[in-house]
């Protein structure tokens, strides 16, 4: 078969089965990310039928799809969003990095994986899915609950850290030293201070110096601008994905809101694409030795994620319930522990397969505790409740007078009194979407 016709013929395949799969996960409630991971691996190294014609292909559209993730990331914050959250959220942060990226070091290190496979196991472990976490609250009626912001403001604080996560990744992964880390460090710092200095000062006119009207060239000037720059941060040691969520963020008004209209068509092509090639990449046969470290993982960071919602909820001044669901929704991982993952599997192979069944497993559980995990405590205090004064009478402290102790009288006739609405003074959110 003529080498064209197979590239044709695999992408088409490709493509075609990731729509389909892309619909029956709306169906059933779920992200379509571990949908797509899957399907790399039944098709990629050691998997069911290895596709090899769209290889390169599928390479080069994976690395457009982490750039087109992070470039639709930027646009969805301004620059004064990013820096307000600085100022707000910065201890939150300091948590959110301290409770779930150490697990990660610390499971790197006692697999015996070195130093360098321990900050890139950090960030996989570190990082919450802004995707899946922003579906699951639209799909449950949550946005305009009051944790919601401190919920937003943690994904922001991740994202920003990433500017920074990302370079120093890179330089450890290429070998450079501590002097050359630094300097690489020094530069992405440099960057993302002038590039939030610019869009503070100079927003508007960046953003009219891209603007159209014609929604043709509003697509090309925003698209090729974002590819441009990503290859000059590569090049610098940068990373091309801070590149492309610096050029979202520098514009912002109207110019954002198109080019998000137009790009996001684009963005979930390339990403379903960047999710399959990851699966592509890893072989299927390494996953269960792994699977065990890798659900040990999930169970403990997914705890330490809902101790950092419960932390920076209550902060801001939110009852036990709202900070039970601002905990449960970050829990899920996804795109960002993916694309560290990819980052770190040239230089260790090994993070491949448990960060695919990590993801796997959080991906899916994550939308699960969003749900249940304030029901759930509820329902356990709740429990202990009823117990305690059991377990009182039972020990003889209460008596059995206590309990056959004659109801208050009730207040006119034989109609008992009300009994009064409870009252929950640090808990005054409204609940919605359950």
């Amino acid at each position: 078969m003529h080498e064209t016709t197979a590239l044709l013929i695999e992408l088409g395949a490709i493509i075609l089965g990731l729509g389909l799969i892309g619909r029956f996960a709306g169906r059933i409630g779920l992200s379509p990310i571990p949908l797509y991971l899957l399907v790399g691996l039944a098709f990629g190294t050691g998997g069911l039928l290895p596709m090899s014609a769209s290889e390169d292909f599928v390479a080069v559209g994976a690395e457009i799809g982490v750039i087109l993730l992070l470039l639709l990331l930027g646009l969805e914050y301004s620059a004064s969003e990013l820096v307000g959250s600085l100022k707000t959220q910065y201890p939150s942060g300091a948590v959110d990095f301290v409770l779930n990226a150490l697990p990660g070091a610390a499971a790197a290190l006692l697999l015996g994986w070195g130093p360098v496979a321990a900050v890139a196991l950090a960030g996989v472990t570190w990082i919450s899915s802004s995707g899946v976490i922003a579906k699951v609250l639209t799909d449950m009626g949550r946005l305009g609950n009051r944790e919601t912001p401190v919920i937003l403001g943690i994904l922001v604080m991740e994202d920003l850290a990433m500017a920074v996560y990302l370079p120093l990744l890179t330089a450890l992964l290429a070998g450079v030293g501590l002097a050359g880390g630094s300097i690489t460090l020094l530069i992405a710092l440099g960057t993302v201070g002038i590039v939030l200095y610019a869009a503070l000062r100079h927003g508007r006119l960046i953003s009219r110096a891209v603007s159209s009207d014609n929604p043709e060239m509003l697509l090309l000037v925003v698209l090729g601008l974002t590819l441009l720059v990503a290859g000059v941060a590569q090049e610098l040691q940068v990373s091309a994905a801070v590149g492309a969520f610096l050029v979202g963020i520098a514009l912002s008004g109207e110019v954002a809101e198109g080019a998000r209209r137009l790009l996001t068509p684009l963005r979930d092509l390339f990403a379903a694409v960047f999710f399959v090639f990851f699966g592509l990449s890893t072989d299927p046969t390494e996953i269960p030795p792994v699977l065990l470290p890798a659900l040990l993982l999930a169970v403990v960071t997914a705890f330490t994620k809902i101790l950092t919602g419960w932390y920076a909820a209550r902060r801001a001044g939110i009852g036990p319930r709202g900070s039970l669901r601002a905990g449960g929704a970050l829990v899920a991982r996804g795109e960002f522990s993916i694309v560290i993952a990819g980052l770190a599997v040239a230089t260790e192979p090994r993070i491949g397969p448990i960060a695919t069944a990590y993801v796997l497993i959080l991906v899916i559980l994550g939308p699960l505790a969003a749900r249940w995990t304030e029901p759930l405590v509820a329902r356990v205090g709740e429990s202990r409740k009823v117990a305690k004064p059991l377990a009182e009478c039972t020990d003889g402290a209460a008596g059995p007078a206590a309990v056959a102790a004659p109801a208050p009288a009730a207040g006119h006739g034989d109609t008992p009194a009300p009994a009064p609405a409870p009252v929950t003074p640090n808990d005054p959110e409204p609940v919605q979407g359950g």
